[in-house]
């Protein structure tokens, strides 16, 4: 199967639009002044019908499909989709399949599953999924079994806990996320 590039080049424009725009709020401090930015709300909500269709139509947009460029760009299209858990909890089993088959990304998977399990308040697997205490320290979110976490992130490609907390830090400052 060749890739399809329309569909590639879509997901990336769709991964941009996120990305810039997310950018932008935060270089000019309108991120913190909303809850959910309606800009923001705005981008999510059409990559999230767009998505719902390419999963209609294709299932998992895998790099056989769309390259590993854009397979990550589907996933971090789904990722931010946290106004619809529906499409998540939709594409989760459909990724589960892609990454099964060489198709995905085996950590990409592990954030939309901690993902999902955080927004259900329940315990996350892989601790990809952090928050900054009221002292601007960051800290993983509740882990279920935190003693096997680090073999579970490295059999997904993931770096240990602890280094992906210290860099999460080095990113935080008090008055705002930094530019690295």
């Amino acid at each position: 199967m060749a890739v399809n590039d329309a569909l590639r080049h879509e997901l990336l424009a769709m991964q941009a639009a996120d990305q810039d725009l997310l950018q932008t709020l935060i270089e000019t401090g309108e991120l913190e002044r909303h809850a959910y930015h309606p800009r923001m709300r705005a981008v999510h909500e059409r990559n999230n019908a767009r998505m719902r269709a390419i999963l209609d139509t294709h299932g998992w947009p895998g790099g056989r499909l769309v390259g590993d460029d854009g397979a990550r760009a589907a996933w971090l299209i789904v990722q931010h989709a946290v106004l619809d858990p529906g499409l998540m909890r939709r594409a989760l089993p459909l990724l589960a399949a892609a990454v099964d088959d060489g198709d995905a990304d085996g950590w990409c998977l592990a954030y939309l599953e901690d993902r999902l399990r955080t927004l259900a308040d329940r315990p996350q697997r892989y601790g990809t999924q952090h928050d900054i205490d009221a002292g601007g320290r960051a800290y993983p979110l509740p882990i279920e079994d935190p003693a096997g976490v680090d073999e579970r992130r490295r059999a997904v490609g993931l770096d240990p806990l602890a280094e992906a907390t210290a860099r999460i830090q080095r990113r935080y400052r008090p008055d705002g996320p930094s530019r690295e």
